[in-house]
């Protein structure tokens, strides 16, 4: 895989034993919203100060779908990820957004 787009908010990230790309796209932040069940930036940025598991598996396959892995966000409840791996994935593609 080439490296990541940082102008476009790209980043990379060990997850199911290969490196994958996540981009908060404006469709990723849509899918999160609803996964989520939230409106609007600053209710979102509340609601993922506290994910579950759960949360963290709608948004970080939201995030993958953003960067072009949609195999890998469409199999994560089968998928070997680390959730620390996850975790941090999730925060340096929300960072890179910034």
């Amino acid at each position: 895989m080439t490296g990541a787009n940082g102008a476009r908010g790209e980043v990379l990230a060990m997850l199911a034993g290969a490196e994958r790309r996540l981009c908060l796209t404006l469709g990723a932040l849509a899918e999160i919203e609803t996964g989520l069940g939230v409106t609007g930036i600053a209710a979102l940025g509340e609601r993922m100060r506290v994910l579950s598991a759960g949360d963290l598996v709608i948004v970080l396959a939201a995030l993958l779908r953003g960067g072009g892995e949609e195999g890998l966000a469409d199999d994560l409840d089968r998928a070997a990820v680390d959730p620390r791996a996850a975790a941090e994935a999730v925060a340096r593609a929300f960072a890179a957004a910034a």
